[in-house]
């Protein structure tokens, strides 16, 4: 269940020991994070998106995966989760993707500054 990734994520990014405390700031009985746990009750949208925000996790994701725990049909739950997986790796792909190309982009720049430095040396 995403859910209780998401309720870990939040936890362990506010430092927080009890679900009583998730609670709290999402204004919630406490009873409510148990069945969220127990998959009784799902997070709402403006749950999970508050608790990916305090996480630290993209909301586009924790959305689709909480869609994902919102569906019974296993088929419909698959495709949900499959969503989450290829929309996630191409955040990772495009983050890769400028990381190589800003390398790209300064490694001439360092080349040249350490010939001029050379030179200046010598």
């Amino acid at each position: 269940m995403y859910s209780n990734d998401l309720l870990d994520a939040y936890k362990k990014a506010q430092n927080y020991v009890q679900d009583k405390q998730i609670a709290h700031d999402l204004a919630l009985q406490a009873n409510k994070i148990s069945k969220i746990r127990k998959g009784v009750r799902q997070l709402t949208d403006e749950e999970a998106i508050f608790l990916a925000k305090g996480a630290g996790v993209d909301p586009e994701i924790a959305l689709l995966g909480c869609q994902a725990d919102r569906n019974e049909n296993p088929a419909v739950k698959a495709v949900w989760e499959s969503i989450a997986k290829k929309f996630n790796g191409q955040g990772l792909r495009a983050i890769s993707m400028a990381s190589a190309g800003l390398a790209l982009v300064l490694m001439p720049d360092f080349a040249h500054a350490s010939q001029c430095a050379l030179c200046t040396l010598c």
